[in-house]
């Protein structure tokens, strides 16, 4: 499947698998004129309803989409910009330190606690 050329130019590992969200993310985004149901989005991006259905409700948690039912559509740009500027920086964090070990936290904290 082709990738548009603004990925290809900004994106590190095109590797790498895309996650349901920013599937989502990016088809809402590009066509910001319009809100949709649900079905109508698992359609256009090949996920399944169920799946589409939670990770909406996860990005409007975090406002990087708007619901008015039963039509979603895309957030403020100002926070989606926000988020993947955040998101950016992970990910050089991650390439640059390597990524974290929650279990290895979480002995840390242990250890600490019995001191």
């Amino acid at each position: 499947m082709p990738i548009d050329i603004e990925r290809f130019e900004h994106e590190r590992d095109l590797g790498s698998e895309e996650t349901h969200a920013t599937r989502i993310l990016r088809f809402l985004a590009s066509n910001d004129d319009k809100a949709f149901r649900r079905g109508e989005i698992a359609a256009e991006t090949g996920i399944d309803a169920d799946t589409v259905s939670s990770v909406l409700n996860r990005l409007k948690t975090r406002d990087l989409v708007r619901h008015k039912r039963p039509y979603w559509a895309i957030g403020d740009p100002k926070r989606l910009r926000e988020a993947s500027a955040t998101s950016d920086s992970l990910a050089a964090l991650n390439d640059r330190l390597g990524t974290e070990d929650m279990d290895e936290w979480r002995e840390a904290a242990d250890r600490d606690g019995e001191r």
